[in-house]
C-alpha cells in the first residue's frame, strides 16, 4: 500500500493458473514493484479487478514460500468471476495483507484439529503448511473436509499427499455421493466423534459456510474442546478492510480489523442473533 492513500492498490502479475472444480480457480499472484511480499496464515487481500471492482480473498499458498500470493477464487459474481478467468500474464490491483491470523503459534505443544467445509480449505491451507512444516512442534493434527459432492473436492492431490503421511489424520466426507465414491457421505461434523485427539489440549481451527461453523462449534464443544480453543473465520461483508465503511461491523466487532479469524467464546452469542 501506499503511505498517501490506502485504497490504492499496488499492479500484480498473475502467474501460473490452475482450474481446481467447475468454478473455483487458484492464481499464482507476482508483484510488479519491488514489494516483498508478506503475509501471516489467515490474513486475507482486497484483489481488484479492473473497471469491475474488488473482492475480500483469503491467501491459499504456503507462507514458506516467497515472492507472491496464491488466492483460490470461486467464481460467484462479477468481481470474483473476472479475477477467476484471468489468463497468465493479466493484471490486477492488490491491496493487503489484512486481519488476524489462526493461531498457529499459540496452538504449539497442543493437538491441532483443521475443519473446512467447501472453499474453507483455501483460508485454511497456509495453517497447514506451517503446522506441517513444523510438524515437531504439535501434538496430533488432524483435517476434517466436507464438500457437496466428489467433483467438488478441493485441492484433491494434495489432500491424498496429507492422507499418507503417517503424521496426520484427514478424513473427507461429502453430501451427495456418485456411483464411484467409496469414502464418508453426511455432514462434516460428523466426522469428529471419529476423529482421534485429546479435546483436553487441543486447538482447533474451522473455515466454511456460516451454517456449518456454527454445527462444528458446537460439535466440537460437545466433545470436551473448550470454546476459547475453537477458532472460526468470517469471511463476511469485507469492502475497506481498514474499518472504515462499517460493512462488516459483527457487534461490537469489525471483521477485517478483529478478524477473520475469530475465538469461538468471543462471538458464539452474536451468531445465533438474527440480521447480524
Amino acid at each position: 500500500m501506499t503511505e498517501a492513500d490506502p485504497f490504492v492498490p499496488l499492479p500484480y502479475r498473475v502467474g501460473r493458473v490452475r482450474r481446481e472444480t467447475r468454478d473455483i480457480t487458484t492464481l499464482e499472484l507476482a508483484p510488479v514493484t519491488g514489494v516483498r511480499p508478506d503475509y501471516r496464515p489467515g490474513q486475507f487481500n482486497m484483489l481488484y479487478a479492473f473497471g469491475i471492482g474488488e473482492v475480500a480473498i483469503s491467501v491459499s499458498g504456503d507462507p514458506a514460500v516467497p515472492g507472491g500470493y496464491v488466492h483460490t477464487v470461486r467464481d460467484v459474481g462479477a468481481v470474483s468471476g473476472a479475477i477467476a478467468k484471468l489468463k497468465a500474464g493479466a493484471m490486477l490491483g492488490l491491496r493487503g495483507p489484512y486481519g488476524t491470523p489462526w493461531p498457529v503459534e499459540a496452538a504449539e505443544g497442543n493437538d491441532v484439529v483443521f475443519v473446512a467445509g467447501g472453499l474453507g480449505l483455501a483460508p485454511l491451507r497456509p495453517a497447514i503448511y506451517r503446522v506441517l512444516a513444523r510438524r515437531e512442534r504439535y501434538g496430533r493434527v488432524v483435517l476434517l473436509y466436507g464438500t457437496r459432492s466428489p467433483p467438488d473436492i478441493l485441492f484433491r492431490q494434495e489432500l491424498e499427499r496429507w492422507r499418507r503421511r503417517l503424521d496426520v489424520e484427514v478424513l473427507v466426507t461429502v453430501d451427495r455421493a456418485d456411483a464411484e465414491w467409496r469414502g464418508n457421505v453426511g455432514v462434516v461434523p460428523k466426522l469428529i466423534a471419529r476423529a482421534g485427539f485429546d479435546p483436553n489440549g487441543a486447538v482447533a481451527m474451522v473455515c466454511g459456510p456460516e451454517v456449518m461453523m456454527r454445527f462444528t462449534a458446537n460439535a466440537l464443544h460437545a466433545s470436551g474442546l473448550a470454546l476459547d480453543h475453537i477458532y472460526l473465520s468470517m469471511e463476511r461483508n469485507m469492502k475497506c478492510a481498514i474499518g472504515l465503511c462499517g460493512h462488516c461491523q459483527f457487534g461490537p466487532d469489525f471483521v477485517c480489523k478483529d478478524g477473520p479469524v475469530m475465538r469461538y467464546d468471543r462471538i458464539a452469542d452474536i451468531l445465533t442473533v438474527r440480521e447480524i
